[in-house]
């Protein structure tokens, strides 16, 4: 371990450790359990009780194990903080940037993050120094933990035309009216019904299985499912909103390191 003044620390090389982000989308209900609002992303962050940052919010985090992958101690670090205990954690990016850690010893952060599917908001429990907050009422973030998230929204949303990416969210089976809200929980923002139906209905990579699904006080719905080898290359239901979606320059570290990130496809990184 580097030995020595604070001066001497902050000119010698980084402290590196693992950070872990976790994606849950939960359906949420009114106070009185009346009519269900849509779906939501939601993130476990854990409340600092050491300096720098103390007293702020932080995505989950630790250090390197002696002896262990990195996975391993992202594992450590998920599970000793917010007892979540994922079957695969896949690396998201390593951040470095030297002013991270504000005025502290400079930090390296490997982060890794993987995506809940469908889940109620009670299940979602918060534990000692550990809460969970809703994507879109997020408190202020520890070091650059904000541009983090906005990255990894980044990754997910641009992954969404991937058939096997969004049944691992909404099933193998699903009306319309149920991607659509998934696709408004992924984009943080609603979408014309209407607009939205005949778009992906246009796309060709649909298709009805025969049968119906009621929908509270809808009248049944048709079921569909995603056609099996079929992606639709440039896919318009989410190229029309990509440019609302996505980065743009000069927007964080998303946009600066968004066009250098793997193009992965995220089915391995949703968990149960």
């Amino acid at each position: 371990m580097w030995q020595g003044n604070v001066t001497e620390r902050k000119a010698g090389p980084p402290e590196v450790g693992v950070s872990v982000i976790i994606f849950a989308l939960a359906h949420t209900h009114d106070e009185h359990g009346g009519k269900a609002k849509r779906d939501e992303l939601w993130i476990p962050l854990v409340r600092r009780v050491r300096e720098p940052f103390k007293g702020m919010w932080a995505l989950p985090g630790g250090d390197l194990l002696a002896g262990r992958s990195l996975e391993w101690s992202a594992f450590v670090a998920l599970e000793s903080t917010t007892n979540l205990r994922p079957r695969y954690l896949e690396q998201l990016y390593t951040f470095g940037d030297p002013h991270r850690s504000g005025s502290a010893l400079p930090m390296v952060s490997i982060v890794y993050w993987a995506l809940i599917g469908s889940a109620q908001v009670d299940e979602l429990r918060d534990g000692d120094n550990v809460q969970w907050f809703a994507e879109s009422a997020l408190p202020p973030l520890a070091f650059d933990h904000a541009d983090i998230i906005k990255y990894a929204l980044n990754r997910l949303r641009s992954k969404m035309s991937y058939p096997d990416v969004a049944s691992k969210l909404v099933g193998p089976r699903f009306t319309l009216r149920r991607l659509h809200d998934v696709y408004e929980a992924i984009a943080g923002r609603t979408f014309d019904l209407g607009n939205f139906r005949r778009k992906m209905l246009a796309s060709g990579q649909l298709e009805e299985t025969g049968e119906k699904l009621a929908e509270g006080r809808h009248r049944p719905a048709a079921v569909y499912r995603y056609i099996p080898g079929v992606v639709a290359v440039g896919n318009e239901v989410w190229k029309s909103w990509d440019t609302q979606l996505n980065p743009k320059p000069g927007d964080g570290v998303a946009a600066r390191i968004g066009s250098g990130a793997s193009d992965d496809i995220l089915s391995p990184l949703t968990t149960d």
